[in-house]
């Protein structure tokens, strides 16, 4: 029965030991409330910690910085353009006390930077003009003149497509705007025990009308400038092939009129070697073309009326005196 005694003591003192302690990690802080009301000072340093039993209750808070991501947000720019904003920012609290008086959880922080940053956002946005929202400088911009609408799509959607050269002066640009916000928002959270840390605006894109009209000039532009690619293409084509057809002829017409000296060579020289063997017999010669000229010229069924006197047969003539 001592026994049992014993083991229920340690298992109370065991209890009591295990309910008077607290632990507190790197990156927490705690609050200790007894009744729902604040006892001692934050605890901001990481270890283990003491408090009475069952009374009190610590109540933990993130000591690291935390993210507040904004819903995107229709808005139109001073030059009357609606773009849709998405935004970011980072808060932390720094006052623990304060924070557990007013919003005592992150859940109704973050519904209170809701309420505080969305405005501050809306509000800049609205006094800059798009060019402001999405540029931070005066940089020149790395891209051709032939794409230099590039610029012209992201930077203003009245812009006429004609004027690719078009220069935007940014005044403030879009770390300035995101300065802005934060210095108008942090003021305001003061009361809650929050630090804003910083305010970003990670994406900006225009709404679908204006987006479809943006792609659809893009389009446009981009079907004109392969357009004109084309016909330089073509009129390049034609110069080649007209160069080509040129050489051709001119490969061609030296190629026949040397060919056809070679044939004018060849047939003097035949002519010349005829000449000089038939110089040597010229009876003989008259003999020959007589021959080919009969030949050529009587058949079968040809009948020809001939003086007997005739120069054209006198070869047969004579043939037949000499054979009598």
């Amino acid at each position: 029965m001592k026994i049992i005694n014993l083991f229920i003591v340690l298992a109370v003192l065991l209890a009591g030991v295990y309910m008077s302690v607290y632990v507190v990690g790197e990156e927490q802080q705690v609050v200790v409330t007894r009744f729902g009301k604040i006892i001692g000072e934050p605890v901001t340093k990481p270890g283990l910690f003491f408090k009475a039993p069952l009374v009190d209750i610590p109540n933990y808070f993130p000591k690291n910085i935390q993210t507040w991501d904004g819903d995107p947000g229709q808005i139109p720019t001073l030059d009357k353009t609606y773009i849709w904003v998405d935004t970011f920012a980072q808060w932390k609290i720094v006052d623990s006390v304060k924070f557990f008086q007013t919003v005592r959880n992150t859940t109704t922080a973050l519904s209170r930077l809701d309420d505080l940053i969305d405005p501050a956002v809306r509000n800049f946005i609205t006094s800059y003009s798009l060019i402001e929202a999405v540029r931070k400088s005066n940089r020149a911009l790395l891209f051709d003149e032939t794409f230099g609408a590039d610029e012209k799509d992201s930077g203003a959607a009245d812009v006429d497509v004609a004027d690719s050269k078009a220069v935007y002066k940014v005044e403030s640009g879009r770390e300035e705007i995101e300065k802005m916000i934060l210095k108008q928002a942090q003021p305001k959270l003061v009361e809650f025990g929050i630090q804003l840390v910083a305010v970003r605006i990670k994406r900006v894109n225009y709404v679908e009308e204006v987006r479809k009209s943006v792609y659809g000039r893009m389009i446009a532009e981009r079907k004109q400038i392969a357009e004109k690619f084309r016909s330089e293409g073509a009129g390049e084509a034609s110069k080649i092939l007209g160069g080509k057809e040129r050489e051709l002829k001119r490969i061609s017409s030296g190629a026949y009129k040397k060919a056809q000296i070679i044939k004018g060579k060849a047939d003097a020289e035949v002519t010349d070697i005829l000449a000089k063997a038939f110089s040597l017999d010229p009876e003989f010669y008259s003999f020959v073309k007589t021959l080919d000229i009969y030949k050529n010229s009587l058949g079968a069924k040809t009948s020809v009326v001939f003086s007997t006197n005739s120069e054209f047969f006198k070869y047969i003539k004579d043939y037949k005196l000499e054979k009598k």
